[in-house]
Formats: C-alpha cells, structure tokens, sequence
C-alpha cells in the first residue's frame, strides 16, 4: 500500500525527455475546461496532470512538438507566452516566501543590516539584487559566515516590491522554515531559466 510519504516523494515522466524525475525536478501542468495548457506549480489543481522538466527550453519544446495533447489524450492549447507566464509564477511564489519573511520580522533589507545579522549568526540567506555591485556583494561575504546561502536572481524593483521598500540591493533573511522554502524557490527558478 502507498502511504502519503511515498506520494509525496513520487517520481513522474517528462513528456519530452520521457526522462522519469523526481516532482521537484518537474513543472505539472492540467488541462483547462476549454482545451488550454494550465501551469500547477503548487500541484494541487484536480484533474490529470501532465509534467515538463523544470527548464524554459523543454517547456518551449513541448509546445511546438504539440506534446500537451499527447500528453493529455485530448486536443490542447499552449499559450505562447507559456513559458515566460511560467517563469513569472516562478518568481512570484519565490517572492511571496521573502515579503512572509519581512512581516515575519525574519528579513531585514539595506548593507547594514544585512552586516548585522550576518555577524550575529542569525543569517541562513543573503539575497544580492541581480544588478548589486561586486564590489557590497564582497563586503557582505568578507566574514566568511557558515552555512549562508546567496540568492541572486531577482531585480532591485523586485526586491524593492517584495519587501515593501525602495533601492533594496542587499537583504538578508534568518534561519528558519521561510528561508528554506525561499532557497528552494529560488533554486527552482535559477534550474528553470538556466536550460
């Protein structure tokens, strides 16, 4: 008998390497009730799902070799802004867990007070904006500070929205679930935009 462990742990088939990964190598998509290809990143949508490896090219791939259908057993639509809505939703949910982590009092944004939690040993991430310096992304790693993991794939205006204030280039974020969930979103879009 299958316990909810061995679900949750499931391995599916990308409809276009027919390579079979693990869940969190995969984007799941379902079919709309008018034909149309729907991303399911949380994979909670009803319905049969189909998977696509978590990479820009594959998902582009899929939509012109017109596997959805095939994949589905039924006429489908994809979009063809399929991938960048992806990408976006992507972002969006790697977001949401940084402005949780501001209102949680977890995230703290600006050189300074990023340096302090970094001394403090509080820190699990540091997050650089895509066009910080080289020069504040060194400082900031000067101390040689354990187990701290650098995100560096969102933009300043990003930052700026998620944690509710202007010209955020650096932020840091405190150990904890939040900041996992963070890193593993982050990773997820560093592994999608990377193919």
């Amino acid at each position: 008998m299958e316990t909810e462990t061995d679900e949750a742990l499931a391995d599916r088939m990308c409809i276009v390497t027919r390579a079979v990964l693990d869940e969190s190598a995969l984007i799941r998509f379902v079919r709309g009730p008018q034909g149309e290809v729907v991303p399911d990143l949380n994979r909670s949508l009803g319905g049969r799902g189909v998977w696509v490896s978590l990479a820009r090219n594959k998902l582009a791939e899929a939509q012109r070799k017109g596997l959805f259908s095939r994949g589905f057993k039924a006429e489908s639509r994809a979009d063809a802004g399929l991938p960048d809505l992806v990408g976006t939703l992507l972002r969006k949910s790697a977001l949401s867990y940084l402005s949780l982590a501001k209102k949680a009092g977890d995230a703290v944004a600006g050189f300074s007070k990023c340096e302090d939690m970094l001394r403090s040993g509080r820190a699990r991430l540091m997050v650089h904006a895509a066009e910080a310096a080289a020069d504040g992304r060194r400082k900031l790693g000067q101390g040689g500070f354990e187990n701290v993991e650098i995100i560096d794939v969102f933009t300043e205006a990003e930052l700026n929205l998620a944690l509710g204030r202007a010209h955020v280039v650096h932020a840091a974020v405190a150990k904890g679930g939040l900041a996992g969930k963070l890193l593993a979103a982050a990773r997820r879009i560093e592994a999608y935009e990377a193919n």
